[in-house]
């Protein structure tokens, strides 16, 4: 993906999600339209922070690059150079996944 030029306010991040399998364990080929999409993603870019009710900014927990979980009905989905990407407030990502 080219840099993009997208950079989300405050405490929202971008999220590219990760490619769902198209085959169970056993071999048995899930067709798109059954198959639900994955809650896993990758931090492409994030805001500045949380802007607190006295003005604070309160960095972000997560940073770009981290591989997250967040919440099935999570974001907004958005087409950004092509890709299909999603914007989502810090608060309905569930955890970061360690490496």
């Amino acid at each position: 993906m080219a840099k993009t030029k997208f950079r989300p306010l405050h405490d929202r991040v971008l999220v590219r999600r990760v490619e769902a399998d198209t085959k169970t364990a056993g071999g048995i080929i899930i067709p798109d339209t059954a198959s639900e999409k994955p809650m896993e993603g990758e931090i492409v870019a994030a805001g500045n922070g949380h802007v607190n009710d006295n003005g604070d900014v309160r960095p972000l927990d997560v940073k770009t690059g981290d591989k997250v979980v967040f919440s099935k009905w999570a974001g907004t989905e958005v087409t950004i150079d092509g890709e299909e990407l999603m914007v989502m407030k810090e608060s309905d990502i569930i955890g970061v996944i360690a490496a």
